[in-house]
This record gives C-alpha cells, sequence and structure tokens, in this order.
C-alpha cells in the first residue's frame, strides 16, 4: 500500500475524532508541538522579511517567540525551488531549535474567473504543499481575496469553496492544514466567509481568523466569531497589540471561552527601530492578555 494512502487513512480517522470540538485540530496539526493553550509565534511579514533563515531562527530564540509562519518571497529563502537537500537543511534547523516551524503563508486565491489563472493557483499550492511537507511545517496559509464584480457572488463563492476542497483533499496526502485567511475585498467579511466554509468539506481546511476592521461589523465582533469559529484551525493572525483599537481583550476573552488552543502569529505593520525588542515587547502584551481569561 503506498505510504500516503496510510497517512490520508490516518488523518481522516483522527479528523473525524477531532470534529468533536471546535477547539481540536486534525491529526497532524499538533505533531510538531502539542499545545495545552495559545502560543505565540511571528509571520515574518513585516518584521521578519529581511531576516535570513538563520537570522529568523536566532531572532526568534532570542524573544522567546517559538513559531514563526514562513512568508512567501522573504529573505528566509524558503520556496518550491530548494532541492530536496535544501529542504532537508531547512528542516533540520528548525529541529535542531526550540523554534516551530508552523507553516508557509502564501498568496494563493481562487475567486478568478480566468480558469488558466485558477489552475495556477491551484497548482502551485500544492506545490507548496508538497514543501510544507519537506521541511516539517503542518499547514500553508491561503486566501479568498475578490469577489470579482463581473460574476454572480454565489457563483464565485462556490468555486473558492471548491478550489479549498481540491486542494484539502491534496493536502490529506501529505498530513497538512490549509489555513484560509480571512482576507480581501468582500471576502473577509464574515457572513461571507461562513457562505464559503459551508460548502467547504474536506476536514483540514480551517479559518485563519485575521483580526480585520470587517469583524466589529454589526452586530458586532462575537456575533460573527461565532460564525465561523467551528471551522477555526491552530492559526490567528494579529496586529500589534498596542496600535490602533481593535478589541484584543475581548477577542481573548472569546478564545477563552471556547477553550481555543493554537498560535497567535503577529503580523505586524510598523517600522521600529529595533524589532527584537518589540518583538519581546509583543509577547509580553500577548501574555497579559492571556492572563487577563485565566480563571
Amino acid at each position: 500500500m503506498n505510504p500516503k494512502d496510510l497517512s490520508r487513512r490516518g488523518f481522516l480517522q483522527q479528523s473525524a475524532i477531532a470534529g468533536l470540538s471546535a477547539a481540536l485540530l486534525p491529526h497532524l496539526a499538533w505533531s510538531a508541538a502539542p499545545a495545552a493553550d495559545l502560543r505565540f509565534g511571528l509571520v515574518t511579514y513585516e518584521w521578519a522579511k529581511d531576516w535570513d533563515l538563520p537570522t529568523l531562527i536566532a531572532n526568534c530564540e532570542k524573544t522567546g517567540v517559538l513559531g514563526v509562519e514562513l512568508r512567501t518571497q522573504h529573505a528566509h529563502a524558503v520556496e518550491v525551488g530548494l532541492s530536496k537537500a535544501q529542504r532537508l537543511d531547512v528542516k533540520k534547523r528548525f529541529a535542531d531549535s526550540p523554534v516551530t516551524c508552523i507553516g508557509y503563508g502564501s498568496n494563493y486565491e481562487y475567486h478568478s474567473p480566468d480558469p488558466a489563472m485558477l489552475k495556477e493557483n491551484i497548482e502551485g499550492t500544492k506545490a507548496y504543499i508538497q514543501l510544507c511537507h519537506d521541511i516539517g511545517a503542518t499547514g500553508i496559509k491561503v486566501k479568498p481575496n475578490a469577489m470579482p464584480k463581473e460574476v454572480a457572488p454565489e457563483k464565485t463563492i462556490a468555486q473558492i469553496a471548491r478550489s479549498f476542497n481540491e486542494v484539502g483533499k491534496f493536502a490529506q496526502d501529505y498530513g497538512q492544514l490549509i489555513r484560509v485567511e480571512v482576507h480581501g475585498t468582500t471576502t473577509q467579511e464574515l457572513p461571507v466567509m461562513k457562505q464559503i466554509f459551508d460548502q467547504v468539506t474536506e476536514p483540514n481546511v480551517k479559518v485563519c481568523w485575521n483580526c480585520n476592521a470587517e469583524d466589529l461589523l454589526p452586530p458586532g465582533l462575537e456575533h460573527n466569531f461565532d460564525l465561523v469559529k467551528k471551522w477555526f484551525g491552530d492559526t490567528v493572525h494579529v496586529r500589534e497589540f498596542n496600535v490602533g483599537d481593535y478589541p484584543y481583550p475581548e477577542l481573548f476573552r472569546l478564545f477563552a471561552k471556547m477553550n481555543y488552543q493554537g498560535w497567535i502569529l503577529m503580523e505586524a505593520r510598523t517600522q521600529p527601530a529595533d524589532r527584537v525588542a518589540a518583538l519581546k515587547e509583543q509577547l509580553e502584551l500577548f501574555k497579559g492578555l492571556v492572563k487577563g481569561n485565566e480563571q
């Protein structure tokens, strides 16, 4: 029997168990570092975009921020062009450190009405799923990104969902999650994201909450959060906790209420003079938000 068949069978069996609770995740999502609580990590956009891989790992160690989502086209240069030996080297670098390679942040999207463009995005996703597997990561971030005005919304929603199902099914053979960032004009509105996920059938396709202003649209954060929380995966993107007016204390209360477990990943937008110090500061703010919901 093909080893991938065994992998997929085990993945699906575990996913069925995980479906009993929105806080639990499919099989291999926890294999790198089982969690008992929220953990704080880093998306290489924006603060780490010019750090090569050794520098990235070293700076994560210095700060105590021990998880990273690698963003495409950044200086760490972890891309599909890597050879087998190079992929093994990336995997070993993380394995030899306390830093977890959580996954890969791609720009693949599935809303285009152009069949060739859609196929290009799907096939590109599949190539990076294989990369994620080879470097020891557990998933790839993708996104819906728009609703073309010339296409009926329900048609685009169905196409996006079908695409998620296709790449999700492919990813199961590699033990990977498809992490769908709540992103894009109109598509980042939570009622629209719910309409997409109502048509998603693959158990390893999960929502990555993204802390958008649209989360606060009437009737409010808790209602919009509840629309999609049953599909939450193991990653959430946040911005700097001390910048802007996003209600992070309320968000963390909602995490605690559902006993959410996973990575809270800093996707920074500012340009501090000392990014290592800034990351340490964000870790302390994160700890305060977590502690604020402890019983």
